[in-house]
C-alpha cells in the first residue's frame, strides 16, 4: 500500500485501505494486481488518468513520422537536371524523410538496363552525404527503383 504522499503505508487489508482513501476523498487504485502482496496507491484518480493522456500526447508530438519522397530521373537526362534533381533529395533527406529515386525505360532503353543502374549510382555519389542507400538500385520490368535512407548523424 503506498499512501496519497508516496510514502509505504505497508501491507494491509482492503477494507483498510478504503476506509484510508476514503479519509483523504481520493481514490484506491490497484496498480500490480499479479505482484505477491498487490499493490496500491491512494491516488485522485481523475488527476492520474488526466496527467496519462497528456503524457501520451506529448510522446506523439515527439515522434517524427518518415515520409518517402520520390525523385524521378530518365535515361536520357541531362547533367544539369540531375544536379537539380539531387538538390531536391539532398533537401528531402535532410529533413529526415526516405527518398525513392526512379528511372522509368522507355522503348529501345528496356534493351540497357545498366545505363539506368550506372546514372542511379552517379546520382547517389552527388548526394551520399546526407544519405545512405537502404535499397540497391533494382530493376523490376520497365522501371529501376533505389531507396536512399537519411544519415543517422543528420
Amino acid at each position: 500500500m503506498i499512501g496519497p504522499n508516496n510514502e509505504q503505508l505497508g501491507i494491509m487489508s482492503s477494507k483498510e485501505a478504503l476506509s484510508i482513501a476514503e479519509e483523504h476523498n481520493l481514490d484506491l487504485v490497484l496498480f500490480s494486481p499479479n505482484a505477491e502482496p498487490p499493490v496500491c496507491k491512494i491516488i485522485d484518480y481523475g488527476k492520474f488518468k488526466f496527467d496519462q493522456a497528456k503524457r501520451l500526447k506529448e510522446q506523439r508530438k515527439a515522434q517524427k513520422v518518415v515520409e518517402i519522397k520520390e525523385v524521378q530521373l530518365s535515361m536520357t537526362i541531362d547533367k544539369h537536371d540531375v544536379e537539380i534533381k539531387a538538390k531536391h533529395a539532398q533537401r528531402f533527406l535532410s529533413e529526415g524523410d526516405k527518398v525513392k529515386v526512379s528511372i522509368r525505360m522507355r522503348g529501345r532503353q528496356q534493351a540497357r538496363p545498366e545505363i539506368g543502374v550506372e546514372i542511379m549510382n552517379s546520382f547517389y555519389e552527388m548526394i551520399k552525404e546526407f544519405g545512405v542507400v537502404e535499397k540497391a538500385p533494382e530493376i523490376m520490368g520497365r522501371n529501376i527503383f533505389m531507396i536512399l535512407a537519411p544519415n543517422k548523424a543528420k
